[in-house]
């Protein structure tokens, strides 16, 4: 009884009296989910509207607008706020030929909202493009009750201490894996560039890597992996949180370890240009902290400790399959004197266009100091 009040009331619907609408046919109309990063930075909202043909580009779904006001993004007497289709996925949900549509928020005056980190991410990405920068992103998450404790915890006291849940098996180390394989087959539907997952450190902790994603893509693949995942836990009536630190103790925080390399780095020889990055990125730590989460690093400090592999907040550290250390470069790459390295600091709830922007600025653009340069009369 304790653990089914854990989930929410809406998940014991009976979801099968929903797969009887789900099948019934359109007659050539599409439903199309608009979605688009909140006022928080963190939060995604969504709202859907009917098109009279399948959309085959992102050019055949219109603008459309929402209130910002009720979204933390506008005022009230002021509320419109445009949202522009910039990626389209399918609709894992609803089915085909119904999709998903990522989106911009902009602004009454068409500039970007505080929290359209996309807008600057993409005129840098295309700045760079000819480095042709990929990018992995692993994001870790803990899925809670409705409730707000972790999920598959005793209710009055703590699993035993973290060892066999890491990649875990069975009934008594692993929580919700039914959530997680349901997330991965939803991603894969869509068309989103998930490549793996994995049971984490903590018990009721998972993460999920997208990727590998070249510039603005980045961004705009794990921004709909995460949508998929609270849609997907909204099914099954738990929540993910991506706080970096959802536990306090002695418990594993929860980042999105960043793999990044350029074509440069990923041919022959190409090691001594990742070193050169991380010289680069070893000067200008106090930036990417500060961007590495929402609120400029008071989300990281909680879990950037030099514990639980972590690396220390206030130090960089770089080395050869090291997980304590800011930067790990993969011990294969340090044997085949190529490949890509791993920036650790990024939290679990970063925001990827900052993240991936901010790296790019740095080792690529070799910007220097806290503050970035404006490239748009360039």
């Amino acid at each position: 009884r304790a653990a089914a009040m854990s989930v929410s009331h809406s998940s014991r619907l009976n979801k099968l009296v929903r797969e009887q609408y789900v099948r019934l046919p359109q007659d050539g109309l599409v439903q199309v989910t608009y979605v688009w990063i909140d006022g928080s930075g963190e939060g995604v909202r969504c709202k859907s509207r009917t098109l009279d043909k399948e959309p085959k580009s992102i050019e055949d779904v219109p603008e459309w607008n929402f209130d910002g006001s009720s979204t933390a993004q506008a005022e009230g007497s002021n509320s419109d706020m445009f949202l522009v289709p910039v990626r389209m996925f399918r609709d894992p949900f609803c089915l085909d030929p119904n999709k998903l549509v990522l989106c911009e928020v902009l602004k009454y005056n068409r500039k970007p909202a505080e929290t359209n980190l996309r807008h600057t991410c993409k005129k840098i990405m295309d700045l760079v493009k000819d480095s042709h920068p990929w990018f992995g992103m692993e994001q870790e998450y803990t899925l809670l009750g409705i409730n707000g404790h972790p999920y598959g915890w005793p209710d009055n006291g703590f699993p035993g201490p973290q060892g066999p849940y890491y990649c875990g098996v069975g009934a008594d180390k692993v929580y919700g894996r039914d959530i997680v394989e349901s997330h991965y087959k939803a991603c894969l539907y869509a068309g989103v560039k998930i490549c793996g997952t994995n049971a984490e450190v903590m018990p009721s902790q998972w993460e999920f890597q997208v990727g590998p994603c070249e510039g603005i893509e980045m961004g705009d693949h794990l921004w709909m992996a995460r949508f998929i995942l609270h849609r997907v836990c909204e099914d099954f009536g738990v929540v993910a949180t991506l706080d970096p630190k959802p536990m306090t103790g002695n418990w594993n925080g929860a980042g999105c370890h960043t793999n990044y390399s350029t074509e440069e780095m990923r041919r022959e020889g190409g090691l001594k240009h990742i070193e050169a990055a991380i010289e680069k990125l070893s000067k200008r730590h106090h930036y990417h902290i500060c961007v590495y989460d929402p609120r400029g690093g008071r989300d990281n400090s909680r879990r950037l400790t030099g514990h639980h592999e972590t690396s220390n907040i206030f130090e960089f550290s770089a080395g050869v399959a090291n997980r304590g250390a800011s930067i790990r470069i993969p011990r294969q790459v340090g044997q085949d004197g190529y490949g890509y390295f791993e920036d650790r600091r990024p939290a679990a709830n970063c925001d990827p266009y900052a993240v991936t922007e901010a790296i790019m600025r740095t080792t690529v653009l070799n910007e220097t100091g806290v503050e970035t340069k404006d490239y748009a009369d360039h």
